[in-house]
């Protein structure tokens, strides 16, 4: 049975909290092509057993990882239509106080002129709504032993919790046990047992989305079973009570008050707007572009930061008796720069001792000046698509840089694929043993 709890588990906690890109989604011809590459894949690779399991689920997701950033920024600074230069001048929206309003250009070029920047001043963020419990001892119990019932209605659905007290334990445990009841339902709600002081407890519930719509009374609301155990037991509780409604963010966009229901927006669908903090002395925040030299050094400076970041994955798994794992990943993946080093550095692509690579901004932008561009953009696009080729074979195959020993190879030209395990070779369905 394939042991892959340990891998999710690696993975929502390294990984979970990453922000989707836009570029994570695919058409079905895009998961088509992918799955074939990884059944052939499966049906030229050997059999093979893997000398170090746990690190092996951990290095296989960071490969995949890296790969996936690698391959988002590639498609970031592809152009629709095919045109190089176009693609590395693509514009970078800056913010003249990150701190208070951060933000991202998600467009397209085809937006107006006049969208080219404007102002804004923060009043207030958007908030969750959270409802607060009673304090209680926590090395005592206060609620009778037996079962209860409680629903739990969101503006879409309700749902119903039940939950057991036993003699001899606290309400401490009963809190915790609350608190795990509605984090493990996905309900985007997080339960938090908080430190009341004085040796106390209260169970505390807050929403994940903010904002709310005029014609919603709630985000959520709890309500006990009707019966009077239940009905006690919540009084003891206290959460059916909302401590802090959700609030919509307000603000001013060139002088004229503004809402939004999550302090993350889009602008004109062309910036992506991210509210920090309350502007300060009503002080305003210059949203316009970056300059274009500027604009490309950053670009590329998203290139190398995946392209470093494979490098800092394989030094990680340099070490010990695995030592070779880290290696080959690096060997490899070093190679795509190594192998136009002297032509990179012309442009400003500068390598440091460590093999990781840096933009030298005043190198770059003497060629980008109109008479080296179409050359400079050329040898961008060359690069770009090496690291892109390298990505998808790291992304397909990451078990082939594990450190593993081959077992059986299989008969050349006689061998069938077998689809079924093919996720072995995506690097998550990994047997514990053979």
């Amino acid at each position: 049975m394939a042991k892959i709890d340990s891998a999710y588990d690696y993975y929502v906690s390294t990984y979970g909290t990453q922000k989707a890109s836009r570029y994570d989604s695919h058409k079905k011809s895009d998961l088509r092509k992918v799955y074939n590459q990884i059944v052939k894949t499966n049906k030229e690779s050997p059999l093979y057993k893997i000398s170090n399991m746990d690190e092996a689920k951990r290095y296989a997701i960071d490969i995949k990882e890296s790969a996936k950033a690698i391959q988002n920024v590639v498609a970031s600074l592809t152009d629709v239509n095919g045109g190089v230069s176009e693609a590395f001048q693509k514009k970078v929206a800056v913010s003249s106080d990150e701190k208070t309003v951060e933000v991202e250009y998600v467009g397209d070029g085809t937006e107006d002129n006049h969208t080219n920047q404007f102002e804004i001043e923060v009043e207030s963020l958007a908030t969750p709504q959270v409802n607060r419990g009673n304090a209680l001892r926590a090395d005592a119990l206060s609620f009778t032993p037996g079962s209860y019932a409680f629903d739990l209605n969101t503006n879409t659905a309700s749902y119903e919790f039940q939950y057991n007290v036993s003699a001899g334990e606290t309400n401490g445990e009963v809190l915790n046990k609350l608190a795990r009841l509605v984090n493990s339902s996905n309900l985007k709600i997080t339960a938090d047992v908080e430190d009341a002081g004085g040796g106390q407890r209260a169970l505390k519930l807050t929403s994940v989305q903010t904002g709310l719509h005029e014609s919603e009374p709630y985000l959520f609301d709890i309500a006990p079973e009707a019966s009077p155990e239940s009905m006690a037991a919540m009084n003891l509780l206290g959460i059916n009570k909302v401590t802090a409604p959700a609030q919509n963010s307000t603000f001013y966009l060139n002088g004229r008050e503004e809402h939004s229901l999550n302090n993350t927006f889009t602008i004109n669908n062309a910036f992506e707007l991210t509210l920090k903090q309350q502007s300060k002395d009503h002080a305003q925040t210059l949203i316009s572009f970056k300059a274009n030299a500027d604009a490309v050094a950053d670009n590329i400076q998203e290139l190398l930061d995946g392209y470093n970041r494979v490098l800092d994955t394989a030094q990680r798994y340099s070490e010990g008796q695995a030592a070779y794992q880290g290696r080959k990943l690096y060997t490899e993946m070093s190679a795509v720069a190594q192998n136009k080093q002297e032509i990179l550095d012309s442009i400003g692509l500068m390598q440091s001792e460590d093999g990781r690579l840096f933009v030298d901004r005043e190198t770059l932008a003497e060629a980008i000046m109109p008479d080296r561009a179409e050359e400079t953009f050329g040898i961008l696009a060359s690069f770009r698509d090496a690291l892109a080729k390298e990505a998808e074979d790291m992304g397909v195959n990451p078990m082939n840089y594990v450190n593993k020993v081959v077992v059986e190879y299989k008969n050349p030209g006689k061998n069938f694929a077998t689809p079924y395990i093919s996720s072995i070779y995506a690097g998550m369905m990994l047997d514990n043993k053979i």
